[in-house]
């Protein structure tokens, strides 16, 4: 078996929606596609799913029963929401819009940007792929450039077009 062969069998087990590009990609362009996909899946399940609302009742919970701990406001905003009459969905969907603004965000300030590495000088980061014993194996690059195309829902953040 082929090393594209064996990457596009591992990538469509960890759930790739184009496993073989993933793959060839991979092989053929030396990109880190293996460590690009799983962090960004690991990464896109934090962020609320866009059809369970239960966090929004967690939140509001949490905040009753601890009024003084940090991120309490959080609960209290929510329950002022819904006690205006403010949809469950549409507040998910403006969370999650942020969540996403966020992760895109902080995946592209892995890269440092130009801007900021001149102002650094000699300081600058980035995320690795690590083997067993914690040595650097590869970088994991351009992640902002795969945020959007990992959106579980495969709708790229764009809007729901039937009516929920």
């Amino acid at each position: 078996m082929s090393e594209v062969e064996e990457l596009t069998k591992l990538f469509r087990k960890l759930g790739a929606d184009d496993p073989e590009s993933w793959a060839s990609s991979q092989v053929n362009e030396g990109i880190n596609q293996l460590g690009r996909f799983v962090f960004l899946r690991e990464a896109w399940a934090l962020v609320i799913s866009e059809d369970d609302h239960r966090w929004i009742d967690g939140e509001i919970k949490a905040s009753e029963l601890s009024p003084e701990a940090p991120t309490s406001g959080t609960g209290k905003a929510l329950k002022n929401l819904i006690d205006k009459g403010c949809d469950k969905q549409d507040i998910s969907d403006a969370v999650r819009g942020m969540q996403y603004e966020l992760l895109f965000r902080l995946c592209y300030l892995l890269e440092c940007p130009d801007e900021l590495e001149q102002e650094l000088g000699e300081l600058s980061w980035g995320l690795m792929q690590l083997d067993s014993d914690g040595q650097p194996i590869a970088y994991i690059q351009a992640l902002h450039e795969s945020v959007l195309g990992m959106d579980p829902t495969g709708r790229e953040m764009r809007p729901r077009t039937e009516a929920y």
